[in-house]
């Protein structure tokens, strides 16, 4: 995690195909690239008075890894594991091995799709889950866990 601020730091971390945003599959993921999806996260983490670390990787490994950097350095975890929600315990592991809130992401309706996407790991592990909203999803991800993390210092 690089970012050195005052602010809370929340790690939005996605998985595999997401730098494909814009490209595959437009009529379930929509027009939207990554890039736009981090400028709506960077834009939504300022309203909250937050910092944001946004990154994507293709590999589980560096996915975890990063999950792991978390620990002691962010306060969250926002995290689309794209196809690793459903195969990936290594990734389930890790996110319990940080002890931070979570919340998992992904823009479709996870379980309005393949019966293969309906089991997620990551939800076993997650403070909470948002799917099918598109990229106002990670807004709202972003917004629920800054309030959570303000309501935590009361």
């Amino acid at each position: 995690m690089s970012p050195s601020s005052p602010l809370p730091l929340i790690a939005v971390l996605n998985g595999p195909n997401l730098n494909m945003l814009g490209l595959r599959q437009p009529e379930i993921y929509g027009a939207a690239t990554l890039d736009d999806l981090e400028a709506l996260c960077a834009e939504t983490a300022e309203q909250m008075g937050v910092a944001i670390d946004f990154r994507q990787t293709n590999g589980e490994g560096e996915l975890i890894s990063w999950v792991q950097e978390c620990r002691g350095r962010a306060q969250g975890i926002i995290i689309n594991p794209g196809g690793y929600t459903h195969t990936s315990i290594a990734l389930m592991d890790a996110l319990l091995a940080v002890e931070l809130p979570i919340i998992e992401v992904h823009l479709s309706n996870i379980h309005r799709r393949e019966e293969f996407r309906h089991l997620s790991y990551v939800s076993k592990v997650a403070t909470g889950v948002i799917c099918g909203l598109g990229m106002s999803g990670y807004a709202l991800a972003l917004t629920a866990l800054a309030d959570m993390l303000a309501n935590s210092d009361d």
